[in-house]
């Protein structure tokens, strides 16, 4: 199986046109159709208050809606012709929340491409601070989260696998076989292995190797022991050892509110990666 169809949440922040790079030249690398969505979300009034409301003012925020539309169109378009102009691509907008209508449409992907949380820009026209979270958990399909800062002209060519076997993180390598099948090189790291049933077997990450290895995939596994240092800490510095323009991994093995209880790793890693990160709930 192939990526075929591919989403792209489009806004107007910062690092909006490097995202939308890296999902051109994904669509391009696997022959896929692109599409990109942008989502305004317009205040809302109390039906006493909007009645209110002079005419001139909710014509201004149409206006304001409908020139942030624009741009962020313009954008997509702009990309479509520097980066990968021949690539098959679609223009969606929509109206309502971002997070909801952006899990809508990316049930209708193979793949949905969105951006970090850039802290200083959240609120820019067509973000959502949550959206990371709401898509990983809610969407039913891989997301693939490109980091705010930095530029990534290659993504899954060396790619570290985050395997600790369990469901989420199966979800993610089974959602991620169409790139690590044309990767150069495929490295699996488990941390703090649990040895025997319920856990990783008696020879950690051989099994899904193996498993790999019948798809074609030769990956090469570490296993490291730490205690002094976070897990989520150990594979983000693994990562930058391995030089690894992507990293393969499960999103929230607890609920979103133990995540938050527990300070859980994937809370942690949505805000520090420095590499494109694939996940899968």
């Amino acid at each position: 199986m192939s990526f075929k169809d591919l989403l792209v949440v489009v806004d107007l922040g910062q690092s909006a046109p490097e995202r939308v790079d890296v999902a051109l030249r994904m669509a391009r690398e696997f022959g896929a159709h692109l599409t990109g969505l942008y989502v305004s979300n317009p205040p809302s009034f109390h039906p006493t208050v909007l009645e209110a409301l002079p005419p001139d003012v909710i014509e201004l925020q149409e206006r304001v809606e409908r020139e942030a539309a624009d741009k962020a169109h313009a954008m997509f378009d702009e990309r479509v012709e520097r980066v990968a102009l021949g690539v098959p691509t679609e223009w969606r907008e929509a109206e309502g929340d971002v997070g909801d209508l952006a899990t809508l449409h990316a049930r209708y992907a193979d793949l949905a491409v969105i951006g970090q949380t850039n802290p200083d820009d959240h609120i820019a026209p067509g973000t959502a601070s949550d959206l990371p979270q709401r898509l990983i958990l809610a969407g039913g399909r891989p997301v693939l989260i490109v980091p705010y800062a930095g530029r990534f002209p290659v993504v899954g060519q060396r790619v570290m696998v985050a395997w600790n076997a369990g469901r989420e993180a199966t979800r993610a390598v089974n959602d991620a076989l169409p790139i690590l099948a044309k990767a150069a090189r495929v490295s699996v790291l488990v941390v703090n292995p649990r040895v025997g049933y319920g856990g990783h077997g008696e020879l950690p990450g051989a099994d899904i190797a193996l498993h790999l290895a019948r798809h074609g995939i030769r990956a090469e596994v570490s296993t490291v022991n730490t205690e002094d240092v976070r897990v989520d800490d150990m594979l983000l510095s693994q990562a930058a050892d391995l030089s690894a323009d992507l990293i393969v991994m499960g999103g929230y093995g607890h609920s979103r509110l133990g995540e938050m209880m527990l300070g859980g790793a994937t809370r942690h890693i949505l805000r520090q990666i420095t590499v494109p990160v694939l996940m899968s709930h």
